[in-house]
């Protein structure tokens, strides 16, 4: 019921569920949630390839796991764009797309083993940097615009972004020192032990 300081347009603009459907911060809400969208699914063909074309044990492991949790990302995303009352939509996000053309670069200019596997872990933790910095924006404006069911699904995909971004971190060690031991001689790589 609307009392005598409410207009119809403020009645529309924040139904019983507490979101303000047409603020500006929804219209950055939707934006970027269509922006992340399109990123963890572009994600989804990617990372198969860097499986492929890992040699370490540990970083194919790494790489499997968090694919399936990638899938699992999508997923949830869907269902925030359910709490707001939008179909599940993207938009190319031009960051994640050069993101991936640099990770796609390094698997083509690197030799397999220990190079490639630090090449392709660099890539996949600016991928990680990139996504920590657009869940922790999502739950921060979810929190603020009061979609409380989207806070929830949206910190536990930042919690799985951060820990495979650990993950990553403590599977470099080993590689990096793999690779740092290997000279290039004449564009051919050699063992320094040898």
């Amino acid at each position: 019921m609307m009392t005598p300081r409410q207009s119809k347009k403020q009645l529309a603009e924040k139904p019983e569920n507490g979101l303000l459907q047409t603020s500006q911060l929804m219209k950055l809400f939707k934006a970027e949630l269509k922006d992340i969208y399109w990123a963890e699914k572009a994600l989804t063909k990617v990372i198969p390839k860097m499986i492929k074309n890992a040699t370490c044990q540990g970083l194919n492991d790494a790489l499997t796991s968090h694919l399936a949790e990638t899938t699992n990302q999508v997923t949830r995303l869907e269902k925030v764009f359910e709490y707001i009352g939008k179909d599940a939509s993207s938009k190319k996000c031009d960051a994640m797309n050069g993101l991936i053309k640099e990770a796609k670069s390094k698997i083509k200019s690197y030799k397999k083993g220990a190079m490639r596997d630090a090449g392709i872990i660099a890539a996949v933790q600016k991928a990680e940097h990139f996504e920590i910095a657009s869940y922790g924006t999502l739950r921060q404006f979810a929190k603020t615009l009061g979609v409380t069911e989207a806070v929830k699904l949206l910190e536990e995909t930042l919690k799985e972004e951060k820990a495979a971004d650990a993950k990553l971190s403590e599977v470099a060690q080993s590689i990096n020192v793999e690779a740092a031991e290997v000279k290039i001689v004449s564009g051919v790589s050699s063992s320094s032990n040898g």
